[in-house]
């Protein structure tokens, strides 16, 4: 355990700290790691499959308890999802956040329920305009942790036709392919 030039052990997870003075802190297992919630919890591979993706916005989510405990399990699936706009809100639809079973015995849990994206008024006029003018699509591409909140990324695209999507899948092919000819080649 490394302490600073003016914290020193006096017994095994205790520390003494001078600044305040015969003040003793325990230092918990759990408080030394770092916390789990870091990253990216799910991601909507289809929808970069369906469309091109061109602008990306950054959403809060509305969630209840045992949604928020499922999702630190991972039981979130982001691929049937989409974007609702109603009456200059948006809402994320058929998202499936399995319940946990210890976590929502007093509560009735609907696994895909609609769920309130908290926006700026100007993300959501500028969606709006978009998804009604412009004719793309705002789908949701990917679930996160910023802190300790969950971010839902959305985006706006627009549908691939078949043949973009083969050619798609060709140059994803032939990028693999060439990395493993230059690996190789170095061996």
């Amino acid at each position: 355990m490394e302490l600073g030039a003016d914290c020193t052990v006096k017994e095994k997870n205790l520390v003494y700290s001078p600044p305040f003075n015969s003040v003793l802190k325990r230092v918990s297992k759990s408080a030394k790691k770092k916390s789990n919630h870091s990253g990216t919890i799910a991601q909507n591979k289809k929808a970069r499959h369906d469309y091109f993706l061109e602008q990306k916005f950054e959403a809060g989510l509305m969630l209840q308890g045992w949604e928020v405990k499922s999702i630190r399990d991972g039981r979130v699936q982001l691929t049937d999802a989409y974007i609702t706009l109603h009456r200059g809100e948006a809402f994320l639809a058929s998202a499936n956040i399995t319940p946990l079973n210890s976590a929502s015995t007093h509560v009735v849990a609907e696994p895909q329920r609609v769920r309130k994206l908290l926006l700026h008024e100007r993300e959501l006029a500028q969606i709006f305009s978009a998804t009604q003018q412009k004719g793309y699509t705002c789908i949701p591409t990917a679930m996160y942790w910023k802190g300790n909140k969950v971010k839902c990324e959305i985006a706006l695209g627009k549908g691939k036709q078949q043949h973009d999507k083969r050619a798609a899948t060709k140059e994803k092919d032939w990028q693999r392919d060439k990395r493993r000819i230059m690996k190789s080649d170095h061996q």
